[in-house]
């Protein structure tokens, strides 16, 4: 498995902290910044799973 390197944008809008994975296009989001990190690792692994990029 080749490992990569992708950025995550983290901003926060109201209550909730939205994270976004340029590279890859995943946006996910969470109450605090390290969830939503989690979360948009979790989207950003299933969704490459899917659709590898090349």
């Amino acid at each position: 498995m080749t490992k990569q390197i992708l950025t995550a944008i983290v901003h926060k809008e109201a209550d909730l902290y939205v994270a976004e994975c340029p590279e890859v296009g995943t946006v996910s989001q969470g109450l605090t910044v390290e969830e939503a990190v989690a979360n948009l690792t979790e989207a950003t692994e299933l969704y490459l799973e899917e659709f590898p990029q090349h």
